[in-house]
């Protein structure tokens, strides 16, 4: 499974308030209205500007914040193919994996507009504008099929089980 796109980078500590403004929440009533602010405080017009299978390229505690699944939902709605950073909060990260967003522990020093390309099963992010290369311990099998069938609820939903079941 590869995901090939232009890198967005964001730094350290990106909250899921900087993913999704919690203000909101009681303004915006569906995850297709609430598109449109994806990153809106940080880079205004992203949901507009950004392109199918485009990876976010972060630093540290990537989606600490709220719990709000919101977040990682989000991410994948608007096209997000993956979020490579070098670290995530664990909610957000499980979030992620549910909802079938790639979420990658890896340190890369991409920049705005650099191609991409991570590669789940062999466990690399490349940065294919700059010649460079970093590793990830490859997901297990059970994590892959729910990455494969898009989360867990596209997964039960085709399967009629879970993977561990």
């Amino acid at each position: 499974m590869r995901i090939r796109g232009r890198a967005w980078r964001l730094g350290d500590h990106v909250t899921t308030d900087h993913i999704i403004p919690g203000r909101l929440k009681y303004k915006v009533r569906t995850l297709e209205e609430m598109r449109q602010y994806v990153f809106n405080d940080l880079i205004p017009g992203f949901s507009e500007r950004v392109r199918p299978n485009d990876i976010i390229v972060a630093g540290r505690n990537f989606g600490y914040g709220s719990s709000r699944e919101h977040a990682a939902r989000l991410l994948k709605l608007v096209g997000v193919g993956a979020v490579v950073a070098e670290s995530f909060a664990r909610i957000f990260y499980r979030n992620a994996i549910n909802v079938g967003l790639p979420v990658v522990e890896a340190r890369v020093e991409a920049e705005d507009g650099d191609e991409m390309e991570v590669d789940l099963r062999e466990g690399t992010v490349r940065d294919l504008s700059k010649g460079t290369e970093a590793n990830f311990k490859p997901f297990p099998p059970m994590i892959m099929s729910l990455l494969e069938e898009g989360g867990i609820e596209s997964y039960y939903k085709r399967h009629g089980k879970l993977p561990w079941e």
